[in-house]
């Protein structure tokens, strides 16, 4: 699915260079469940912004599907995870002005699917994720995992290889956070590839496979915690 070869990641600000990643290596297979799991300033969010092509390694090469993407420009890359890959964050990151019927939609506005086919994606989504009942209402009339839900049907709605979560559960009650990590499950049992990058132990117990990060460097690979 995705296959990095010594990838480095060096940002620069007025000046100073900071080096984020250094010599990444890993290999992530189709239908896989990866935690990627390491402290605050680990590097976590910026190796999910290279496996999701947000962003170009400083050196070294990213793998997509068997696509050399490292040197792919940013419409390219673009078009390459359009419909592709799915992101999920701490934040929802939801439109107030839209609901949650039509946060769900937007995806499918940049992609070519014709009217009738997406209101069958949609409906059968919201169903899915047991938000049929909340497809007129706002985000600012729905509780944190309400929300997430939301944030998650929207991801998914274009039935994506890879999926990308970013501390999904942080800012939820651990019952809220137990309910959308179920779902992450249940999404893998289906096939869906998924990377989570979490700090928490207790939520990297859900995955199949640590990949275990400290000041940049992958320091363990394992089926758990070392």
């Amino acid at each position: 699915m995705i296959q990095t070869q010594n990838i480095v990641k060096t940002y620069y600000s007025t000046g100073v260079a900071t080096t984020a990643l250094s010599n990444i290596n890993i290999n992530i297979k189709s239908g896989e469940y990866v935690g990627v799991v390491g402290p605050s300033g680990s590097g976590k969010t910026s190796l999910l912004c290279l496996l999701g092509l947000v962003e170009p390694p400083t050196s070294g090469e990213i793998l997509f599907m068997d696509i050399n993407t490292s040197q792919k420009k940013e419409q390219q890359r673009a078009k390459l995870r359009r419909g592709n890959i799915g992101f999920i964050f701490q934040d929802p990151n939801l439109i107030d002005e839209l609901t949650v019927y039509e946060n769900i939609e937007l995806p499918l506005i940049y992609l070519r699917y014709r009217r009738r086919e997406k209101i069958k994606l949609v409906e059968d989504i919201l169903v899915k994720l047991k938000l049929i009942h909340l497809k007129n209402k706002y985000p600012t009339q729905l509780d944190g995992e309400q929300q997430q839900r939301t944030a998650i049907a929207r991801a998914i709605i274009t039935n994506p290889a890879l999926l990308l979560a970013d501390e999904p559960t942080g800012a939820l009650d651990s019952k809220s956070g137990d309910s959308i990590l179920k779902i992450l499950s249940e999404l893998n049992e289906d096939g869906m590839t998924i990377v989570l990058a979490t700090h928490s132990p207790q939520v990297a117990d859900h995955v199949q496979r640590i990949i275990q990060i400290f000041d940049g460097h992958v320091i363990n690979e394992n089926k758990a915690i070392q």
